[in-house]
């Protein structure tokens, strides 16, 4: 089984989209491993975006991600991260279709409702940052 880190941002908490959200993955056959909410440090979302250090927007992401609480679960499943990167829909949400998570309720790139892991090696990593508890050998069942 494949997993992936997906994070409600606190667009989509404060609009009160999580159980929306959850279901649509439970619906498409998706199992919730882990979940939890917080309010986040800035010194984890500085590791979680750490590849976007360099970027003009790194300073924007990390304020507005810790604006708030967020929603951070580890999902199973076949496919998993493939499939709910195109449930999630565009992270512009002017090019996301109409059924999507973003295309449905996201209004800005920034605050785009949702983020998911985007590889089965950036899903370990991400994992390993919000629930190190699952990421014991004997835990770990991430596909590479």
């Amino acid at each position: 089984m494949e997993k992936s880190l997906i994070i409600i941002k606190p667009d989509g908490v404060e609009r009160k989209l999580i159980g929306e959200i959850i279901g649509r993955y439970e619906k498409k056959g998706f199992r919730i491993i882990a979940a939890k909410m917080l309010h986040p440090e800035r010194s984890i979302l500085e590791m979680h975006y750490a590849e976007h250090i360099d970027k003009p927007y790194f300073a924007e992401l990390i304020r507005y991600m810790a604006e708030g609480y967020l929603m951070v679960m580890a999902i199973e499943g076949e496919n998993v991260i493939e499939i709910i990167r195109l449930m999630n829909g565009h992270k512009d949400p002017k090019q996301a279709l109409p059924g999507t998570i973003r295309g449905d309720f996201a209004h800005s790139i920034t605050k785009n409702i949702i983020h998911a892991s985007d590889s089965p090696k950036t899903a370990a990593r991400e994992i390993q940052i919000w629930f190190p508890e699952l990421t014991s050998p004997k835990n770990l069942n991430i596909s590479m």
